[in-house]
């Protein structure tokens, strides 16, 4: 695989003879305004806003009062809101355009969801709030675990965990839990096939397990016979993802959980790609015992939303009375009738419940933005709609992987699920990489797919363009895409590696930029010191 040695300008004046914008005095372009760093655009001994030095009021800092400048920049507001305004519209965004990005799933987030999210009982609820006054949370809660235990088909689901790799320690630690509470203690091999999310190897490590590796098969899936060799009486469990990162539903699901389950192990299932399969396929009906679902993937919350994520884990029957804590507790049969809730934060709070939890995995009990956001979207397409989403997932990818097969080199043969997969053999013998490829797709306003991932394939290129694309949308990125194939072949490799020549930033040395990275601002008369 080819990595980027060459470095290239990245400021705009030095850029004049590959189209930058040093052909402008103001170093702007059209509506494209130059912006400096803001320790540049405004002076450390200035100040936006003066205020009056207070009277007759005495410190109470006890002598840790500030006698140097703090050096931060002084900007009016005008100054201070142009700026970050600015380095705004230097953000490729899902609002702006198509996010092709594969295994990260860059839906549309409906604004429906966002508004619930925003009334002032979700917004404003604490965490420290009394259970009788966040009844209302907790119902939500409640509700929003009974669709995703009715959409995976399994009995528990802890919603604690706060991302995908998250989820996956979860449920690795169920497993890990489990097999203790038997007996089981030397079963500690970990079986994850080569294609897998690169946070399930590491995941299994954090858990005290070991890693063993399984190959891929010809056809992008796992090899069946090397699994079957793998197994043994130490296998704790595999750590598969169905869609698969090749894009591609492994045909041997029920099989390879009939294996594990044979020689004592468990299956979890990384459901990083639920969003190709949701409303279709239930993966508790393929054997799995433990699955994170990223709430951002498949319905539609942020990705990360401003601050910690969600990746509620479903448990089997097996491994749920080991879900973490705090759990959800609901007295449905007290004298006032009504259903009464409250978080069980202690293990001397599940007295007769035969329930053992594993332990904590944060503070407190989620993320109420993600949870209300995700439930708007559930409730507002139904049942028939989750459906719908997941085949209009598959079916926008076909409609790319049909219409770029003939100009670019499909990974693997045959239809694909969620996100359509590419390797770099068309570029062959053209002197261009899949990274001047997706530099290159930058000039044409879209963000690059995913590049060189997954790793069992060279020179990849994974695009997935989620449910939320229209055909027309759809049609616009083929007619780049094929172009750009064309003009590869052509012989015009001078163009793809001066890319990006439109952006406001070059093309960097990638390789150095991650080794030094330059991390602070440094004032001019210092750095000549």
């Amino acid at each position: 695989m080819a990595m980027n040695t060459q470095g290239r300008p990245t400021r705009m004046a030095e850029n004049v003879a590959t189209g930058g914008y040093g052909d402008t005095v103001s170093g702007s372009r059209g509506l494209e305004q130059a912006e400096p760093l803001i320790f540049e655009r405004g002076g450390v001994e200035n100040t936006g806003v003066d205020f009056p030095a207070p009277k007759g009021s005495k410190t109470r800092l006890g002598g840790l009062e500030r006698t140097a400048p703090i050096g931060l920049p002084g900007l009016s507001e005008p100054e201070t809101m142009r700026h970050y305004v600015r380095l705004s519209r230097k953000n490729y965004a899902i609002d702006l355009g198509l996010y092709p990005l594969g295994s990260c799933t860059m839906k549309h987030n409906p604004r429906l969801n966002e508004k619930v999210a925003r009334m002032p009982g979700f917004a404003d609820v604490h965490p420290l709030q009394p259970a009788s006054t966040v009844q209302g949370a907790y119902e939500v809660m409640d509700v929003l675990a009974h669709w995703l235990l009715k959409l995976t088909g399994m009995p528990a689901v802890a919603l604690s965990p706060k991302a995908g790799a998250h989820g996956e320690f979860c449920g690795m630690m169920a497993i890990r839990a489990r097999l203790d509470a038997d007996g089981e203690t030397g079963r500690r091999r970990v079986l994850v096939p080569e294609s897998a999310h690169g946070t399930n190897p590491a995941t299994a490590v954090q858990c005290g397990f070991t890693v063993d590796e399984i190959p891929a098969d010809a056809g992008g899936r796992v090899d069946m016979a090397a699994l079957k060799a793998k197994l043994g009486d130490d296998v704790a469990g595999i750590m598969l993802t169905n869609p698969n990162t090749c894009g591609l539903f492994e045909r041997d699901i029920r099989e390879i959980a009939d294996l594990i389950h044979g020689c004592g192990g468990y299956f979890y299932c990384d459901g990083a790609n639920f969003n190709a399969i949701v409303g279709r396929v239930r993966p508790g009906d393929l054997g799995v015992d433990a699955m994170h679902i990223n709430l951002h993937k498949t319905f539609s919350t942020p990705h990360g939303g401003g601050g910690p994520g969600a990746g509620p884990t479903v448990l089997s029957e097996a491994l749920a009375p080991f879900a973490p804590l705090p759990l959800l507790m609901i007295d449905r049969d007290n004298p006032k009738g009504m259903a009464i809730m409250h978080m069980a934060e202690h293990e001397s709070e599940l007295d007769g419940k035969d329930l053992h939890p594993f332990g904590r995995m944060a503070a407190f009990h989620g993320q109420m933005g993600m949870f209300t956001r995700a439930l708007t979207y559930m409730m507002s397409h139904g049942s028939d709609g989750l459906k719908q989403v997941a085949d209009d997932a598959v079916l926008n990818a076909n409609y790319i992987l049909a219409g770029l097969k003939g100009v670019m080199t499909q990974a693997f043969e045959g239809h694909c699920m969620h996100e359509a997969l590419f390797d770099d053999r068309f570029l062959k013998g053209t002197g261009v990489t899949t990274l001047d490829f997706a530099k290159a797709m930058i000039d044409e306003g879209y963000h690059p797919m995913t590049m060189y991932f997954p790793l069992v394939v060279h020179g990849a290129m994974l695009i997935e363009p989620t449910e939320t694309e229209s055909k027309g949308g759809l049609d616009r990125f083929i007619e780049v895409m094929e172009s750009l194939a064309l003009a590869a072949k052509a012989g015009e490799t001078a163009r793809f590696q001066a890319a990006p020549v439109h952006a406001p930033l070059k093309r960097l040395d990638e390789t150095r930029a991650a080794r030094q990275p330059v991390l602070r601002w440094t004032p001019a008369a210092d750095a000549a010191e």
